[in-house]
């Protein structure tokens, strides 16, 4: 397959998997109110795609002989970011905590220009000006500080952050098949989120789970849909795109995300906060802007 239809292939595989991540609060949200609340379900979830994909790790487990650690290393980051995403929906607005992650592109060329000496474009000054712009508009709509003022907010900016890190790694190292890389990054998430879980909330009992065989299914088809097979789909995709085209394709979750919370939940935006996400999106849009043709000279 040549370059240019295995990037638009990636692209599609990475737009159809920020679809489906845009329903993912859904089940989160399920799980808590079955009684596994705080970050143990988001943990439990994991764990679930852990056992999912331990099969086919091990079955290829002869990609980790000689594997590149920094690009391990870089997957179980991305692992734990998308823990930390998954617990703040439990703790803040869907759309906001959702354009909070969607940061990325700011974070990846900021971290670009500082660690690998990438150039900043005109248009990726753009790109920071109004994405930073965005998220002052959008935390500061009360009138306060622009800075994150629930515990939701604050795991939905710091996810997009460590996201964009591990994004670059992934890009720039060498990385495992996608079923193993799969595997890596759930493993990050839950040894990351059984570090994080008791500093949220404590461990619920048995007795507190109003109906433990649905919750039981409903962790298990969380974890092999999402964070299984979707996750597979996603670290096959991005080694393939810049970091930061990866983040804008993935947008598309901040889209389902709002307009279904919107339908079943009925939460709203403020017209400042729809303002700040709307800089947001743009600073997006404008990262994956064809740059201008330069005319042919005339010779």
């Amino acid at each position: 397959m040549d370059t240019a239809r295995l990037t638009l292939l990636a692209s599609l595989m990475v737009l159809i998997s920020g679809t489906v991540w845009g329903f993912y609060w859904l089940p989160v949200r399920a799980i808590e109110t079955l009684g596994l609340g705080g970050a143990w379900g988001s943990v439990a979830i994991v764990g679930a795609g852990v056992l999912v994909l331990a099969p086919l790790a091990w079955r290829g487990r002869a990609a980790f002989r000689g594997a590149d650690l920094a690009g391990l290393a870089a997957i179980a980051v991305g692992g734990f970011a998308f823990l930390l995403y998954s617990v703040s929906f439990l703790y803040g607005q869907v759309a906001v905590v959702v354009i909070l992650f969607f940061l990325t592109p700011v974070w990846s060329t900021l971290l670009c220009r500082i660690f690998l000496g990438w150039p900043i474009t005109r248009m990726r000054i753009a790109v920071l000006v109004c994405g930073l712009a965005g998220l002052a508009v959008m935390l500061g709509a009360d009138g306060l500080l622009p800075v994150p003022r629930s515990l939701g907010e604050w795991l939905g900016l710091a996810s997009g952050f460590l996201w964009s890190v591990a994004s670059i790694g992934i890009r720039v190292r060498p990385t495992p098949p996608p079923a193993q890389g799969a595997f890596v990054f759930a493993a990050g998430g839950f040894v990351g989120g059984l570090v994080l879980a008791p500093f949220v909330a404590p461990l619920p009992s048995f007795a507190e789970f109003t109906a433990p065989l649905h919750l039981a299914v409903l962790v298990i088809f969380t974890g092999g849909f999402w964070w299984a097979l979707f996750m597979a789909v996603l670290m096959w995709a991005t080694p393939k795109l810049d970091p930061a085209r990866t983040g804008i394709l993935l947008m598309i979750e901040v889209l389902v995300a709002a307009v279904s919370a919107t339908l079943i939940i009925g939460e709203h935006l403020s017209v400042i906060e729809l303002i700040g996400g709307g800089l947001v999106l743009l600073a997006g849009l404008l990262e994956v802007w064809p740059p201008p043709r330069r005319r042919p000279q005339k010779t």
